[in-house]
């Protein structure tokens, strides 16, 4: 037998997000493409890290999370979700809110099995699923606020359906699940005796007095949703790799053996200094997120109207969509490549979260910026209307 690749890694793509960031450096345009998150970080949470570093916590945690993270995550989902979670078995720090969906993948699914993406959904999950050989079966949302067809849940499952992946506030929509709909698809989720994967990475992203709900805290839905989150937004540290899963003892034992097999722990100094974060950082924190990323959605927003690119005005997250067809281009990666070579901004084409319909329609548009760089893509965005 020759020595080659496995199929698996043969069909392995790179994200169409980190090839785009890779082009923008190369033409040293503004990245609005990859969601880094380059705002500053805050001081409690910087100082924390320095002084766990220099205090010596540089060797390994234990495998399910430092304890002192996990008690301030516990005590961060009871004030801010309304969920009762113990740090000592329901409560395992993964790396990164992908790290945690790879391993419950793992845990709780078999090659062949099907799950329910929203679209447009978030390209880890697709490929995620797809590379444990999990079958991704779409239902669409519809309409500007992306509303949830719950006719076509119902037609996309299937016996071997065995998870439903919510993503709220959503990546790239930013559309806001709002209780009615996750009432709904919770009793979806009972009656076929479902998994709840949710993703709730931009929990604190929401505007317009909206409210954040995460699903396990609906009535009947703890025991067989799996809560996944991360702090890499909200503290602005997307390469710190800092995430968690909270779900039932049951299942969190496998997840801690899994995450060690693969990543064997985040970073423990990082742990410590979130969990610093997470105990000092006062409310006022949490909502002077909210409002400043609605006024940076409303600055780019207006400026890819003036320019002629029509956005989708998001619920939450720090993503826009925009209608990009009246650039130059066959399709959509040729659209935002277009975009990128005449006037020096990145963006992300919709094929990275739609099969088919809009994905060369659409780009997606990240405002998690410093406003220097924000100011500047909103000029230069301008200019193409000229």
């Amino acid at each position: 037998m020759p020595l080659e690749l496995t199929a698996r890694a043969r069909t392995s793509r790179i994200s169409p997000i980190r090839s785009m960031t890779a082009e923008c450096a190369r033409v040293g345009g503004i990245n609005l493409a990859q969601g880094v998150c380059d705002t500053p970080v805050p001081e409690t949470v910087r100082r924390a890290a320095q002084a766990a570093i220099e205090e010596g916590a540089n060797s390994y945690s234990r495998s399910e999370g430092a304890i002192e993270l996990r008690r301030a995550l516990a005590a961060k989902m009871r004030r801010d979700n309304r969920l009762e979670y113990d740090p000592e078995s329901e409560i395992v720090v993964t790396s990164g809110a992908t790290g945690a969906f790879y391993v419950a993948c793992q845990a709780l699914l078999e090659p062949g099995d099907e799950v329910i993406l929203f679209e447009p959904y978030y390209g880890y999950h697709r490929n995620t699923l797809e590379a444990l050989g999990i079958v991704p079966r779409y239902v669409t949302l519809r309409g500007a606020d992306f509303a949830l067809p719950l006719g076509e849940l119902e037609i996309a499952m299937t016996k071997r359906t065995r998870a439903i992946v919510v993503n709220t506030p959503g990546n790239p929509s930013g559309k806001v699940f709002g209780r009615l709909e996750l009432e709904a698809l919770g009793a979806i989720a009972r009656e076929r005796d479902l998994f709840i994967f949710t993703d709730e990475v931009y929990e604190h992203f929401v505007f317009e007095g909206r409210k954040h709900l995460s699903p396990a805290s609906l009535p009947g839905l703890r025991e067989r949703t799996i809560t996944m989150n991360a702090l890499s937004k909200t503290f602005a540290i997307t390469g710190w790799r800092i995430g968690w899963i909270g779900a039932e003892p049951r299942f969190t034992e496998a997840f801690t053996h899994l995450h060690d097999l693969v990543y064997v722990c985040a970073p423990t100094p990082l742990q410590l200094a979130c969990a610093r974060g997470l105990d000092q950082l006062d409310p006022e924190y949490y909502a002077a997120i909210a409002f400043e990323y609605e006024r940076k959605r409303d600055q780019l927003c207006a400026a890819l109207a003036d320019s002629g690119l029509a956005p989708q005005v998001p619920q939450g997250s720090y993503f826009a969509l925009a209608d990009i067809s009246r650039l130059p281009g066959a399709n959509g990666d040729e659209r935002a490549l277009s975009l990128l070579r005449e006037c020096g901004v990145a963006c992300v084409p919709g094929t990275a979260f739609w099969r088919d319909g809009d994905a060369h329609r659409l780009g997606r548009f990240c405002f998690g910026k410093t406003a220097p760089d924000l100011d500047e893509a909103c000029r230069r965005l301008r200019n193409l209307q000229g």
